[in-house]
């Protein structure tokens, strides 16, 4: 459908966007920016994270949009692509954002194509789990040599998911509809569907 295609770049464009401002974030934006370390942000009572964790999380969601959208082949392209730029991007973080973010959606990308014929919800939230762990651990180990900051990365990719959830079952409800309307005859009664090998 011309609609989906539409939100589907959309969701491309805010995808790619994410990448150049979760690098700036890390590097210039925070409740507070030691010399040397990434910003930090609080993300839960006495827990901080790279401030970038916000824009990291809402990537996985997208990512996971643009492939149900307009399918795998425009995801993997904004992969690769949200690669490259990564590292043109960030130059003081550029291996580790560039390696990161292919592992984790990679990853991500891996674990929601066969799970999104389950669910929506259950696709994005399993396969967004297991692209932050990845995304996580690999970015704070090549950019840092720590893993000082592992559970506020978690815990802030993970917000965004749970804020997410509202948006993605409008989503599935509307496409639900949408599937309805197709199924049914132009009188309003409504035909049977069937598969054929």
């Amino acid at each position: 459908m011309k609609q989906n295609r539409i939100w589907g770049f959309a969701s491309l464009a805010g995808f790619l966007l994410t990448i150049p401002l979760a690098n700036y974030f890390v590097a210039s934006i925070g409740t507070v920016c030691p010399p040397e370390t990434p910003c930090l942000i609080p993300v839960a009572p006495g827990v901080m994270s790279p401030s970038g964790v916000v824009w990291a999380g809402l990537a996985l969601i997208l990512r996971d949009l643009v492939q149900r959208q307009i399918g795998v082949a425009w995801s993997t392209v904004g992969v690769l692509v949200g690669t490259g730029l990564s590292y043109l991007i960030s130059p003081s973080l550029a291996l580790a954002s560039a390696i990161a973010f292919l592992i984790s959606e990679l990853l991500d990308l891996a674990v929601y194509t066969p799970l999104q014929r389950r669910g929506l919800i259950l696709a994005v939230v399993a396969s967004s789990a297991v692209g932050l762990m990845a995304d996580s651990v690999a970015f704070l180990w090549v950019a840092f040599g720590s893993f000082d900051h592992l559970l506020g990365q978690v815990l802030g990719k993970a917000w965004m998911i749970l804020i997410s959830l509202p948006i993605l079952y409008w989503l599935r409800n509307r496409d639900a509809r949408e599937l309805i309307s197709s199924d049914r005859l132009p009188n309003g009664s409504a035909t049977a569907h069937f598969q054929t090998s």
